[in-house]
């Protein structure tokens, strides 16, 4: 296989553990633009955390992985084929798949290559969708500072280049296809979250990963003081939400 950029495969587990759920209505949504149901592909599915939402959609899912580990991880309903592939190389027959997602991923692909691919395989007037968030929010503003100091201070610099994408919502983000002239609704993910699940949440980002690898210390341990301070009780469960930004097109 050829090489990648594997930002995520030595946290795969927390990954598939800690990293938020996609709401339910944007799987509804989705579907309802798609004019048939065949087949979906999930690029870059991770642990499959979008592929198991488009499972009740489609009656038939393949989600791929350029990582053998989140591969590993995966899990999904009888529906749902996980196969470990770049995004430029399916393997998956021409004009056949009815809606392409990318969840929190487009930003590390060789675009053109994918891009190729993409046109190969959907179906006339099929749907690509893909999405990102951002900083999740609290919505206490002394626990969002901190996280957003953890995020541009203290591991900025063990951010990828490709996080800048990322910071702005994919605005600058080429996108070469027939985006939808519909407004498309707002959509949010929400957890109730305590302490621990949050920190587990930013030991999956890839710039602690690396902060690790370059210092060999944890820089979780800075922010977790701090976040304890503001925190509360040590069992209070926090309403965290993450607004996803879109790019939605067809061929």
């Amino acid at each position: 296989m050829s090489e990648f950029k594997d930002y995520f495969s030595t946290q795969s587990r927390a990954y598939s553990r800690f990293r938020p759920q996609y709401p339910e209505d944007l799987y509804e949504y989705l579907s309802g633009l798609c004019e048939d149901h065949d087949l979906a592909w999930d690029c870059a599915t991770g642990t499959g955390q979008a592929a198991r939402g488009l499972s009740g959609y489609f009656d038939n899912v393949v989600a791929t992985d350029a990582s053998a580990a989140q591969i590993a991880n995966a899990e999904g309903p009888g529906n749902v084929v996980f196969r470990r592939g770049l995004a430029e190389k399916t393997g998956l027959a021409a004009q056949s798949v009815d809606i392409i997602t990318v969840a929190q991923a487009l930003h590390w692909f060789d675009l053109n290559g994918f891009y190729k691919e993409v046109r190969r395989v959907l179906k006339p007037n099929a749907v690509l969708a893909v999405w990102t968030y951002n900083l999740l929010e609290v919505g206490e503003d002394d626990i969002d500072q901190i996280i957003k100091k953890f995020d541009e201070d203290i591991i900025g610099a063990y951010w990828p280049d490709e996080r800048q994408l990322v910071r702005d919502n994919y605005a600058a983000m080429a996108f070469p296809f027939n985006e939808t002239d519909v407004t498309i609704p707002e959509f949010n993910m929400t957890m109730l979250w305590s302490l621990d699940e949050l920190m587990g949440y930013l030991a999956t980002w890839s710039s602690v990963v690396a902060y690790k690898a370059a210092r060999g210390e944890d820089p979780l341990k800075e922010v977790f003081s701090d976040l304890c301070a503001v925190w509360g009780a040590a069992n209070d469960r926090k309403n965290i939400k993450g607004p996803l930004s879109f790019k939605i097109g067809r061929i």
